[in-house]
C-alpha cells in the first residue's frame, strides 16, 4: 500500500470513531443539500405545448408523451400541457402522428375517413356543414380570450313549390374570459358572415356559456345613431388634437386641458341643379313665313214676279250685293342655342352644424412666463390670446354659433398627465424573479450549514485532546505499570524510570509525600485502562514490546 495512502489512513484513525461518524454526517448533509439544490435550480425550463385542452386529451397526451421519455408537466389549470425548452416541436410532431389532440370541432379532415363509394348527397352536405362548422369554431378559438366556442350553421335549401327563399343562419356560443365580449362578438358574427355563402351578419347569433345573449338582430353599430355617435366622437378627438398641437409648444403637454363638443349633421343630400348662361345665346335657325291672300265676294238676286213659275223658263237675274277683301301676314322665328350646365350632387358625408370648445389653462405657467410681478391684466392679456390660438386651430365660425372659453385656473397635483416613471431594476429583472430566489435560498442554506455545522465541527476536530478525568499522565502510567522482566522498563522513552514492580511501601528512601503519593495512587489495572483510553496507540504498542521481550526471553 502507498504511503500517503497509508497516511490518510493513520490520520483518520488518529480522529476516533467518533468524529469519523460525525464527519461523515456532516458530508452526507451537505451532499444532500447541494444535490437537491442543484436538481431544483438546474431543472429544465417548461414551455406551452397545449392550452385548452379536455381531461381526455390531457391523460392520452401525457401517456404518449411519457412513453417517448419526454418530460411534461400540466398546467395549475389541468387543460395545459408543458414540455421541456428545445423538445415543443419534437413532441408536437409525436402527437400529431398519434392523432392528438383530438378535437370536438372537426373540420374538413372528415372527409379523410368519408369513402365516395356509396355516399349519397345528403351525407355529403351534412358532411360539408360539419366540416365548415369546425373550421369556424377552430378560427373563433384562435382570437385571444376566447376559450371555446361551438357553430351551429343552417344553410338555404333550394325546394321546387317553395315561394320564399330560405335565408342561412348561424348561431355561436363561445367561452371568454378577459375579453370585451360585445366587441368579441360583433368580431364574431362579421367573421361567420363572411364565411358562409349568402349569410347576413344580422342572422347569426352569438351567446355565451352561460346563456347570456351578446349579440342578435340587426347590428347596431351599423344605425345612424351609432354613425352619427362615431363621427362626433372623431371630429371631436381631431378639433382636441389641433388644440394640443397648437398649444403644447407654447404651455407645455401638462399645463392646459381642452375639452371638445361638436353637433355633427350625417343626413344624407341629393342636390340636382341646371344653370342657363343667357349671354352665351347663338343663332341656331330662322324661319320666315309670308301670306297674301284677296277675297271678292258677289252675290246676285232673282227678281220676285209671274216669270218664275213659267216652265223652262229662266228668270233673268239682276246685280246683288258685292265685297273686297285682302290680307298680308309676314312671320319670322328665330331658334336660339343657350349654354346649359346640369349639376348632381349627393352627400354622404358629415357637416358641422354647431361646436363649443372649452380650455383651461395652468395660471402659474402663465405667470411663470410673464415673470413674478404679471398683474391681472397681462395675464387676460394672454388668455385672450391663447383663445385667438384656439379659434384658428378648431375652425371657429360664429354664424355656425360656435362657442370658445378659455379660462386660467390654478392646477392640482396628481394630474393624469405627469410623466410616467421609468421601471425599475426589479421591474426589468422580474422575469427572472423565481430563479433569484431559489439562488438566494441556496446560498442561504449553504452559508447556515458552513457557518453552524462545519465550522464548529472544524473547530471541535482541530482543537487539542483534553484528558477526560483528572489523573497522572502517560508518563506516570507508563512508570505504574508493573513489568516481567527489569529490562522492560528501559524500553521507550522512559527508560531512566524508576522499576514499576517495586512495592508501594518497600520502596527505599521514599519521602512521607512519597508515600501517601503511593498510597492513593490507583489499581494497576484501573491505571492501564486509563492509559488506553487516553493513546491507545500508544498502550498498543508498549505491550506489543513486551510480548516481543517475553518470546526473546
Amino acid at each position: 500500500m502507498p504511503e500517503q495512502i497509508q497516511s490518510i489512513i493513520s490520520n483518520l484513525r488518529a480522529f476516533g470513531v467518533k468524529r469519523l461518524v460525525m464527519l461523515g454526517g456532516i458530508a452526507a448533509l451537505v451532499m444532500t443539500v447541494i444535490g437537491v439544490a442543484s436538481i431544483y435550480l438546474n431543472r429544465p425550463a417548461y414551455e406551452t405545448l397545449y392550452v385548452g385542452l379536455e381531461r381526455s386529451d390531457v391523460n392520452q397526451i401525457g401517456l404518449v408523451l411519457g412513453e417517448a421519455g419526454i418530460g411534461f408537466d400540466v398546467g395549475a389549470d389541468g387543460t395545459s400541457v408543458l414540455v421541456p425548452a428545445g423538445t415543443t416541436a419534437q413532441a408536437r410532431m409525436m402527437l400529431a402522428e398519434k392523432g392528438l389532440p383530438t378535437s370536438a370541432n372537426a373540420g374538413y379532415e372528415l372527409f379523410d375517413n368519408v369513402g365516395s363509394l356509396g355516399l349519397t348527397s345528403f351525407m355529403q352536405q351534412i358532411t360539408r356543414v360539419r366540416a365548415l362548422e369546425g373550421e369556424i369554431a377552430r378560427t373563433i378559438q384562435s382570437i385571444a380570450g376566447i376559450k371555446a366556442a361551438r357553430v351551429h350553421i343552417v344553410m338555404s335549401e333550394r325546394a321546387n313549390f317553395r315561394r320564399d327563399e330560405q335565408q342561412p343562419s348561424a348561431s355561436v356560443v363561445i367561452r371568454y374570459a378577459g375579453i370585451d365580449a360585445e366587441k368579441s362578438a360583433m368580431s364574431i358574427r362579421h367573421l361567420v358572415a363572411a364565411a358562409v355563402p349568402g349569410l347576413a351578419a344580422d342572422k347569426v347569433t352569438v351567446l355565451d356559456s352561460n346563456g347570456n345573449l351578446l349579440a342578435a338582430g340587426d347590428d347596431p353599430s351599423n344605425t345612424s345613431a351609432a354613425r352619427t355617435l362615431g363621427v362626433e366622437q372623431t371630429v371631436e378627438a381631431q378639433i382636441g388634437d389641433n388644440i394640443r398641437r397648437a398649444l403644447t409648444p407654447y404651455l407645455g403637454p401638462d399645463n392646459f386641458r381642452a375639452s371638445v363638443k361638436a353637433d355633427v349633421n350625417t343626413d344624407t343630400r341629393q342636390t340636382e341643379e341646371t344653370i342657363f348662361d343667357p349671354e352665351s345665346r347663338v343663332e341656331r335657325s330662322v324661319q320666315s313665313v309670308r301670306t297674301n291672300e284677296n277675297s271678292n265676294q258677289k252675290q246676285a238676286s232673282t227678281p220676285t214676279s209671274v216669270e218664275q213659275n213659267l216652265p223652262e223658263t229662266q228668270a233673268a237675274s239682276t246685280e246683288g250685293p258685292q265685297s273686297t277683301s285682302q290680307n298680308d301676314r309676314k312671320e319670322e322665328i328665330t331658334n336660339y342655342e343657350i349654354n346649359s350646365k346640369k349639376i348632381a350632387t349627393v352627400s354622404n358625408g358629415y357637416s358641422v352644424t354647431k361646436m363649443s370648445v372649452a380650455v383651461v389653462v395652468n395660471q402659474q405657467r402663465l405667470a411663470t412666463i410673464l415673470g413674478k410681478d404679471a398683474t391681472p391684466e397681462q395675464i387676460a392679456k394672454r388668455v385672450a390670446d391663447i383663445q385667438k390660438m384656439v379659434a384658428s386651430a378648431t375652425g371657429f365660425d360664429e354664424k355656425r354659433g360656435d362657442v370658445i372659453d378659455v379660462s386660467a385656473v390654478e392646477f392640482i397635483d396628481g394630474l393624469d398627465g405627469e410623466p410616467i416613471e421609468q421601471p425599475g431594476i426589479l421591474a426589468s429583472i422580474g422575469t427572472y424573479t423565481g430563479t433569484l430566489i431559489n439562488a438566494g435560498a441556496f446560498i442561504v442554506v449553504v452559508f447556515l450549514v458552513a457557518f453552524f455545522g462545519l465550522r464548529p465541527m472544524a473547530a471541535a476536530l482541530t482543537a487539542p485532546a483534553k484528558p477526560a478525568i483528572a489523573g497522572p499522565s502517560f508518563d506516570d502510567v507508563q512508570r505504574s505499570l508493573p513489568t516481567p522482566e527489569p529490562a522492560v522498563a528501559a524500553i521507550g522513552s522512559d527508560a531512566t524510570a524508576a522499576p514499576v514492580g517495586a512495592l508501594p511501601g518497600a520502596r527505599p528512601g521514599s519521602t512521607p509525600l512519597d508515600d501517601l503519593r503511593q498510597k492513593i495512587r490507583p489499581a494497576p489495572q484501573e491505571r492501564l485502562a486509563r492509559m488506553v483510553d487516553l493513546n491507545e496507540e500508544r498502550t498498543a504498542q508498549i505491550l506489543r514490546k513486551w510480548a516481543a521481550q517475553e518470546v526473546a526471553g
